[in-house]
């Protein structure tokens, strides 16, 4: 017997064993049991709602995966295997006797816990049993089992010694599906839709999920049901799997307002009425609305009025999302002075203080749920870490984003403060991030390729499941580092190409989709990446001779070698089969990858097919300063232009220039902690991407990446001799320091988006050829908005 934190194994085939391996590697050397002709056993009469579902899921989905029909019976069966499905301790009343727990200690006991444990393997009348502490348990142990199961068509075997006991850690578990206009695929789909997705984050160890009822009243032209009909059949679905409903409900007008105030407690009334299930009530204190304490206390305890008339057992809890530190002080001291019976504790989510203070003056009776943002991947919560421009540009803030080996990381960091979490997602293209999540809520020892075997194997089946789960791990490192220099993206492709070659059946499966879409598009945009930034070189390169053949004829032979990118494209195939994997991704998920092709919400809402061919090099920029330089009377002041743009980041020798917000333009940036222990990037401040005009600004590309502000910027080997000063562009004002000197800016002007600030450094502070450049925070900024905060894009140092 071998014990984890929250789980029990039992094998023959293995005497020791080190703490993340996958159930198959526990028994790789196990006889598997061929469950091919196994009837599914339940116990007679009035079942719990989630065994009688469990049984359900079970026959449809190895039906989907194997073609097996496996019949349900109350009686037990004469010969073949039997997948024997109970919950809590009563005698089911079966010819054959269940397994007797290993102590009233086991975690198969637990709340929501069960043993999977296989009997009389290699006979002739092998017994799966799956025994769950509670009709969830039940559940829960049929994911157990699909995950372990290897799978194909006309075969079902798993390891003929398994035995495992095991209960979630975390008690909340689940993700926000709203369906509502925003959403980049939830808005797409109908009830059994929903269904079969819900079914699935089950499977993984998810309990709960929470709807959006009432926020964004926008129309989608993708919605098969009214949102209030949808969110109702979404009670329903959760009544049916026993999974706990929750709502996520702002109030983004002044609750001052009574008579808005009065209108929103009537929806929720009406609302709360309808649900035949509903277990939780999530208001945001914040992002959206902008209510003071003294205003959302008092109204979600009227609230609370209201909630327990329908559902008296379900619970209100509040995120502090954008408080400030008097507003935090207020709710804390409000929870600890009148210890309200209806709520259930308090979330944490971004822009949210730190859980760990939360957790810290939250009394114990309270919960405290994380609320992580784990669908976006710029301008968020959790930002991937200096994300090379070239995607941010592409992909954006919405697409494929696996993120297994991060997300076990902030997990590890944060999971043992919470009671659990429920997601923020607007879409399936995080699905490999729910899948983590419910995992590690489960079993936070669970490690990252563990759990994808887990998902490939479940959902592509054991023939690719190890290159595949291999493959989605590629896809997070696709991200890492200068994208130019990171051969393993093409890699990375040739990888799924074969897979996609290897497992045709996979064509229609939106998951195995979604995988090649990112693989195709990694790939594409870094070859796309290298063409430009070459044609940009060269076009700077003909700039060089507007003194010999003059201004204008250069900038005409600049721009042709810079509409190469249009004229002369790379990689057509990889640009059409992106193309045809959106096109089949909404016929299989109604993933919106296109606003004017699939109607997506917006822009920034997952319209990655629309962006695929962004210029990655200055060519829109440089179109429009062409225009402008032809404008200028002068040929002097024309070659003068051309001069500034040709030597921007080519500033002569002895000067260096670093785009301070892109990996691979910015060699001097100070870097700071690894993601592992700084997995909110406090002390590795994270580089920014703006969204302007739609994603279709024409700026220049390093002005639409910032920082505010980077650790440093060091230098070595400067001449002590020479004179140098130091340029920034940006916006606002910089309080920069050179080796801790304060220096003054040569003018005092704030500076907007495109304009120069320059700053002399003392020759005294070079000496010894080292210089350290680093920023003062501006506290007189904090109460700006965000957008209008001091930030710096470009640092020089010129050598005079």
């Amino acid at each position: 017997m071998i014990l984890f934190r929250n789980r029990i194994y039992r094998t023959t085939a293995v005497v020791g064993l080190l703490s993340n391996l996958s159930l198959l590697d526990i028994s790789a050397a196990a006889t598997n049991l061929d469950l091919a002709k196994a009837t599914v056993v339940i116990r007679s009469g009035t079942l719990p709602a989630a065994e009688q579902t469990a049984a359900r899921v079970l026959v449809e989905e190895i039906k989907k995966r194997t073609g097996l029909t496996w019949p349900i019976s109350t009686v037990w069966p004469k010969r073949g295997p039997v997948i024997a499905i109970s919950s809590g301790s009563g005698d089911p009343g079966w010819s054959e006797a269940r397994p007797q727990p290993a102590g009233k200690d086991s975690p198969g006991l637990r709340s929501e816990g069960f043993r999977l444990a296989v009997a009389g393997g290699g006979t002739r009348h092998p017994i799966v049993w799956i025994t769950g502490a509670d009709s969830r348990g039940a559940l829960f142990g049929i994911g157990q089992l699909l995950r372990t199961l290897e799978w194909s068509k006309g075969s079902a075997r798993i390891p003929a010694d398994l035995d495992l006991a095991t209960a979630p850690a975390l008690p909340i578990r689940g993700h926000q599906l709203g369906y509502r206009a925003t959403a980049n695929s939830y808005d797409g789909w109908d009830v059994p839709q929903y269904e079969q997705y819900i079914r699935e984050l089950a499977l993984f160890g998810a309990n709960s999920v929470e709807s959006i009822p009432f926020q964004d009243g926008r129309l989608s032209p993708h919605m098969s049901l009214p949102r209030d009909v949808m969110n109702r059949k979404l009670s329903e679905i959760c009544a049916r799997y026993e999974m706990d409903y929750w709502i996520w409900s702002p109030a983004d007008f002044d609750l001052k307002d009574s008579a808005k105030r009065a209108e929103l407690l009537t929806k929720h009334e009406v609302f709360f009425r309808d649900c035949v299930r509903l277990d939780g009530v999530f208001f945001p204190g914040g992002d959206p609305g902008n209510n003071e304490p003294d205003q959302v206390m008092p109204f979600l305890e009227d609230l609370s009025q209201v909630l327990a008339k329908h559902h008296p057992h379900a619970k209100i809890w509040l995120s502090m999302q954008g408080f400030e530190k008097p507003q935090v002080d207020f709710v804390h001291n409000w929870i600890n002075d009148k210890m309200p019976a209806w709520l259930g504790g308090l979330v944490g989510g971004p822009s949210s203080p730190p859980l760990p203070q939360t957790r810290a003056r939250l009394p114990q009776r309270y919960g405290l749920r994380d609320y992580p943002d784990i669908t976006h991947t710029v301008r968020c919560q959790y930002p991937v870490a200096w994300w090379d421009p070239a995607y941010a540009l592409t992909l954006g803030r919405e697409s494929a984003n696996p993120r297994p080996v991060f997300y076990k990381a902030v997990q590890d960091y944060f999971g043992l403060y919470t009671s659990g979490f429920i997601s923020y997602s607007d879409g399936v293209h995080d699905d490999v991030n729910k899948a983590v999540w419910s995992r590690l809520g489960w079993q936070p020892d669970a490690g990252p390729r563990e759990i994808l075997l887990e998902y490939t194997r479940c959902f592509f089946g054991a023939a690719v499941a190890d290159s595949a789960a291999d493959g989605i791990l590629a896809l997070e490192k696709n991200w890492e580092g200068p994208l130019a220099d990171n051969g393993s993206v093409n890699a990375t492709l040739a990888l799924w190409q074969q897979l996609d070659h290897q497992a045709p059946e996979l064509h229609g499966n939106w998951r195995w989709q979604l995988c090649l879409l990112r693989a195709y598009y990694d790939a594409y945009t870094r070859q796309r990446l290298i063409y430009e930034l070459e044609l940009e070189r060269e076009a700077n390169q003909i700039l060089a001779t507007a003194s010999q053949h003059g201004a204008d004829v250069a900038m005409n032979s600049a721009r042709a070698v810079l509409q190469r990118a249009v004229t002369q494209p790379v990689q057509k195939e990889w640009r059409a089969r992106i193309s045809q994997l959106c096109a089949e991704l909404f016929q299989s998920i109604k993933l919106q990858t296109s606003v004017p092709l699939y109607q997506a919400s917006g822009y920034e809402r997952g319209a990655i097919l629309d962006f695929v061919d962004h210029p990655l090099n200055n060519r829109w920029w440089l179109e429009d300063e062409f225009t402008r330089i032809r404008k200028l009377s002068a040929e002097p002041a024309k070659r003068q232009a051309l001069e500034l743009i040709r030597t921007w980041e080519q500033p002569g020798a002895g000067s260096f220039y670093d785009e301070v917000g892109n990996i691979g333009k910015s060699s001097h940036v100070v870097r700071g902690e690894g993601l592992n222990t700084d997995p909110m990037m406090e002390k590795n401040p994270n580089p920014g991407f703006w969204w302007w005009d739609d994603g279709a600004s024409r700026k220049r590309l390093s002005w639409q990446t910032s920082m505010d502000w980077p650790l440093g910027l060091a230098y070595h080997h400067l001449d002590a001799q020479a004179s140098y000063r130091v340029r920034l562009t940006g916006y606002g004002q910089a309080k920069l320091r050179a080796n801790g000197q304060l220096l003054t800016a040569t003018r005092e002007a704030r500076i907007e988006i495109g304009e120069f600030e320059e700053f002399l450094v003392p020759a005294n502070l070079i000496k010894d050829g080292k210089l350290l450049l680093t920023f003062d925070p501006l506290p007189d900024e904090i109460h700006l908005n965000w957008r209008k905060q001091s930030r710096v894009s470009e640092v020089w140092l010129l050598k005079d």
